[in-house]
């Protein structure tokens, strides 16, 4: 399965960016996991990220950060099949959580959850 991995990274960071590179760090900690397990791990901000520099924004919630960000997530949803929410306070993790509920995809909230990913 292509599975988006999902979960705060701008959220309670202030826009840190030290904090925002942590949270990103968090969510790839998972995908490494994912792609031994068979699946294709995919985080909206690997997307996101290069875009944002090619449109020249220059901060988080910028205009181009608006344009791109969270319409990167949205987009890959629409390709995956599954999505893992990792835990932590996120409207647009939330978001993604509630699209895919509504398109009728899993959603995982436990690594071990995930198909093949049991940890024991």
């Amino acid at each position: 399965m292509m599975i988006l991995i999902s979960g705060p990274y701008r959220s309670g960071t202030n826009d840190d960016p030290m904090r925002m590179a942590a949270n990103l760090h968090h969510l790839e900690s998972v995908a490494l996991p994912l792609f031994r397990a068979g699946h294709l791990p995919i985080i909206g901000e690997w997307v996101a990220l290069p875009l944002l520099t090619l449109a020249g924004s220059q901060q988080p919630g910028d205009e181009a950060y608006q344009e791109i960000s969270y319409p990167a997530a949205h987009r890959l949803l629409a390709k995956c099949d599954a999505v893992l929410r990792l835990s932590g306070a996120s409207t647009g993790a939330d978001e993604d959580v509630r699209i895919a509920q509504a398109r009728g995809l899993p959603v995982y909230f436990r690594l071990e959850d995930v198909p093949n990913c049991d940890l024991s």
